[in-house]
């Protein structure tokens, strides 16, 4: 039987297909067999407790002039119709975002197999996660008092600081001691106080990488993007104007996921990216991981491809 395979994310015509994961999943899900149901945000909705949405079949192709096609317009059909959903849209986790890992749930809770499962994708953060591993971190502090982020400043000397809720590195600054624009950096990323952030000592081995690695269903794969920051950039994200070269996994790499790998499993989270500046996690991001496509051209892998393997197995283990 041909397995039904939705997807949430963002709108397909503005993806770069050459970067996009979510793109290498629905490549890899289309050369299965597989029927490709396409949906957007506001394309889920809620009727007397059972969560539907408007969909359109998809198909995909690896080109960049003409990368997709819908196959059929528009039709309601309840979310638990499809044996698998991947929740693939980007941050910001905001209100509507938070409304669909309901909506999600619910359809989980009638049979559909839903990646990554709603509850842990609400439960755990991409920045605070990271707490329950403390001995992978580097110093890290979460607050919205101006007092508590100075002092840890003080101790530390140099540090990041981020809000909890964005991606890409937008609004990630850092802060050396005796930076004059210290007060006003964290009245503005706290909304004077009113919005929880994370900071973290700074670790110059940024120059080395900022490591994307992939874990499927808590185990790595052996690859990791390492994202260089531009010149006279901080951040090495991609999104920022980093550049990515593939690194195979330390052995500190390896000992990361085992620790987090576990509980990983146990919460449902099956394609997730830990980032990892030199000796240190420094993020789990669970919503919508990417650098499957700069791996398999660098590695001639298929990330995609294990990633389905592990979908397939949990459809069978479900009966």
């Amino acid at each position: 039987m041909t397995i039904q395979v939705g997807i949430v994310m963002d709108a397909i015509q503005r993806i770069k297909i050459q970067k996009d994961s979510s793109f290498a999943m629905l490549l890899a899900a289309q050369a299965r067999g597989w029927t490709i149901h396409y949906m957007e945000l506001d394309d889920l909705w809620l009727r007397d407790g059972e969560a539907y949405a408007n969909m359109r079949k998809l198909r995909v192709q690896d080109d960049p002039d003409e990368w997709f096609s819908f196959l059929s317009p528009p039709h309601a059909a309840p979310l638990h119709s499809l044996d698998v959903i991947l929740m693939r849209k980007d941050p910001p986790f905001d209100a509507e975002y938070l409304a669909a890992t309901h909506l999600l749930e619910l359809a989980e809770a009638a049979g559909a197999l839903v990646i990554n499962k709603p509850q842990s994708l609400r439960d755990a953060n991409e920045k605070l996660f990271t707490a329950w591993f403390p001995q992978c971190c580097p110093p890290s502090l979460v607050s919205c008092n101006k007092a508590k982020i100075k002092a840890f400043l003080n101790e530390q000397r140099d540090i990041v600081i981020k809000p909890l809720d964005g991606m890409g590195g937008a609004s990630v600054f850092r802060i050396k001691y005796g930076d004059e624009n210290t007060n006003v950096i964290i009245e503005t990323i706290t909304h004077n106080g009113k919005r929880f952030v994370m900071v973290q000592r700074y670790i110059p081995e940024i120059i080395h990488g900022d490591k994307r690695i992939l874990v499927i269903d808590g185990e790595p794969v052996p690859y990791a993007l390492a994202r260089y920051p531009a010149e006279g950039e901080l951040r090495g994200n991609l999104a920022a104007g980093g550049r990515g070269m593939g690194v195979s996994l330390s052995e500190r790499d390896y000992w990361i996921c085992q620790q987090v790998g576990a509980k990983l499993r146990e919460k449902g989270l099956m394609f997730v990216g830990l980032d990892v500046i030199g000796e240190y996690l420094t993020e789990i991001n669970v919503t919508s991981p990417t650098c499957i496509r700069e791996l398999d051209k660098q590695y001639k892998i298929d990330i995609a491809g294990q990633l389905l393997d592990a979908i397939e197995a949990k459809l069978q283990a479900a009966g």
